[in-house]
């Protein structure tokens, strides 16, 4: 009975020994590779559409203001007027201008007849060249004070400085309005602009003459727009660049708001790629590389958002082996293995 006991405990020992050399053997074997699947870098050309929001501005604008103080002796801001250029919109009080200008022709006329009086008695030395010449400049002053007694009373007259449409009157006749005092708005609403703001990459993308599309609510349909102008600086706090584009056919109301989409075609020898091939870390974006059957991770740099794919303007070659599915599960300079060959379409 010793004997088999005995026996069945050596036949353990040697099953549990065979077991242990196993898993140590297992233990110093390599982990399989990780099976993946890649895309091949190459080039594509890039259509790209971007979205920005903008809104509709009058190509001319203003508020008009008096350019002095006074009462209204005439108003005429019909609210929402069709207006010519010129057209006399408010007249301010100007009695006592009116006043000072007849006092002045009055002096005048004497301060010319005393002129023209000593200038008879110098020709024949009755009085000296300074009793004339105060004289002469006693004329010459009242005659710079007409004219700026008469640029004052120009000034009581408020015209339309453009043909446009009123807004609002903001006021009334007898008011006693000054230089801050907004009697209405003018523009011109049918020459429409439309402003809108793009992110700081795409402005190398804008040019002067391109065309974009314009979406509205007020049309109901689309519309273009060309670019006429861009602002000289891009905006510190919003790293964003204004571009102002004349809109094509009919004119909407100024402060719609509009969509603007703009579509960009770039130049045939961007490397794309898509967009799962891309791991975000917090320092950058860094995508797989398979490079003598093991994972490189490599830091890029992108553009362009596509459909399908990315523009990656930094750290990839063409021809390079991109893996897209898998790639959670690859780690640094381990084995891949790859499965197949896929297309940026698929």
């Amino acid at each position: 009975m010793n004997k088999k006991l005995f026996a069945t405990l050596c036949i353990l020992s040697l099953f549990s020994c065979s077991e242990k050399k196993e898993d140590a053997t297992k233990k110093n074997q390599p982990p399989p590779p990780t099976s993946v699947d890649v895309i091949i870098a190459g080039t594509k050309a890039i259509n790209n559409t971007i979205e920005a929001n903008g809104a509709a501005v009058a190509s001319e604008m203003l508020d008009i203001h008096p350019e002095i103080s006074g009462r209204l002796t005439y108003l005429n801001v019909p609210d929402g007027a069709n207006i010519s250029a010129s057209t006399i919109l408010a007249k301010i009080n100007d009695a006592e201008l009116q006043a000072q200008l007849n006092k002045s022709k009055v002096q005048l006329e004497l301060s010319l007849k005393t002129e023209e009086r000593f200038r008879k008695l110098l020709a024949i030395n009755g009085i000296n060249q300074a009793d004339y010449d105060l004289a002469l400049n006693n004329a010459n002053n009242i005659k710079a004070d007409i004219e700026i007694l008469k640029a004052q009373i120009e000034k009581t007259t408020v015209k339309a400085p453009f043909s446009g449409v009123l807004g609002l009157r903001q006021t009334s006749p007898g008011a006693y309005v000054t230089p801050q005092s907004i009697l209405a708005t003018l523009q011109v609403v049918n020459k429409i602009n439309i402003d809108f703001m793009v992110p700081e990459k795409f402005a190398n993308l804008i040019k002067k003459g391109n065309t974009v599309t314009v979406l509205t609510s007020e049309l109901n349909t689309k519309t273009t727009a060309t670019i006429i102008a861009t602002q000289p600086e891009i905006n510190a706090t919003t790293r964003n660049l204004k571009v102002r584009a004349a809109l094509n056919g009919n004119a909407i109301s100024p402060g719609t708001f509009v969509k603007v989409l703009l579509a960009f075609t770039n130049k045939a020898n961007n490397i794309v790629i898509p967009t799962n091939a891309i791991i975000p870390e917090a320092d950058g974006k860094k995508i797989i590389v398979v490079k003598d059957g093991k994972g490189k991770f490599v830091t890029i740099e992108t553009g362009l958002r596509t459909a399908n794919g990315i523009e990656v303007t930094k750290g990839l070659a063409i021809g390079d082996s991109v893996v897209v599915t898998g790639v959670l599960f690859v780690r640094p300079n381990a084995a891949v293995k790859i499965k197949s060959i896929k297309k940026l379409e698929d």
